[in-house]
C-alpha cells in the first residue's frame, strides 16, 4: 500500500543515506523520458525537503537538459534486502555547476572525485513509499572504479573536449547549460 509524505522522515533520510543506489527520471515537456542508474555514494541529504547528487561525467546529460526545460525530476530508491521498500522523491529539480555560487557550499556535502560534472539538486515536494514485494533480494558488492579510472586517464583538457562533444545537448537536442571547461574534472 502506496503512503505519501510531504517531507522526508528520519527513518527514510537513513534509508537514503544507506542505499549504495537510486534511479533519476526525467522528462522535458517532449521527447524521450529518462531513467538513469545512479551509485558511487554520490547521493546526500540536505534536509527533509532537498536531497542533492554529484553528477559525473558520462555518454549524456539528459537530466540537465531536462531539469533546464521543464524542471520535473523524480529519484527512486528500493531494498534489496531483509526488509522491502520503495522510496519515490518527486519534485524539481536545479543544476548547480563550478562556477554558480551555490557550488562551493554544495560540494562541502561530497567527497570530491575524478569525473564530477555538477551537482543537480532535487527540492522535494512529495515523498511516497510502498512495499517493494516484488523487488528481488540482491546483496551489494562494491561500487566500481571505472569512471574515476576514466577520468583520470583523460586529464582535463580531453575531459572538456569529451563534455564539449556528448554533454552540451540531450539526445533530443535539448540545451545542458553545461560550460565543458568549467565543469570539475
Amino acid at each position: 500500500m502506496a503512503s505519501f509524505f510531504q517531507t522526508l522522515t528520519p527513518v527514510l533520510a537513513e534509508f537514503i543515506v544507506q542505499s549504495p543506489i537510486f534511479f533519476v527520471a526525467s522528462a522535458a515537456s517532449t521527447g524521450r523520458v529518462n531513467l538513469s542508474p545512479k551509485g558511487t555514494d554520490s547521493l546526500r541529504v540536505l534536509n527533509d525537503k532537498t536531497v542533492a547528487y554529484l553528477d559525473f561525467t558520462g555518454s549524456g546529460n539528459e537530466t540537465s537538459a531536462h531539469i533546464l526545460n521543464d524542471g520535473r525530476l523524480t529519484m527512486m530508491l528500493c531494498s534489496f534486502g531483509a526488509k522491502p521498500l520503495i522510496l519515490r522523491l518527486y519534485g524539481r529539480g536545479e543544476v548547480v555547476q563550478p562556477t554558480d555560487a551555490k557550488w562551493n557550499d554544495l560540494i562541502a556535502n561530497f567527497t570530491s572525485a575524478a569525473g564530477q560534472r555538477q551537482i543537480l539538486v532535487l527540492h522535494v515536494e512529495s515523498v511516497q513509499t510502498s512495499c517493494g514485494f516484488g523487488v528481488p533480494k540482491m546483496q551489494f558488492v562494491e561500487h566500481r572504479d571505472q569512471i574515476s579510472n576514466w577520468t583520470n586517464k583523460k586529464g582535463a583538457s580531453e575531459m572538456a573536449e569529451y563534455r564539449a562533444k556528448k554533454n552540451l545537448t540531450s539526445i533530443d537536442g535539448l540545451p545542458t547549460g553545461l560550460n565543458p571547461s568549467s565543469a570539475a574534472s
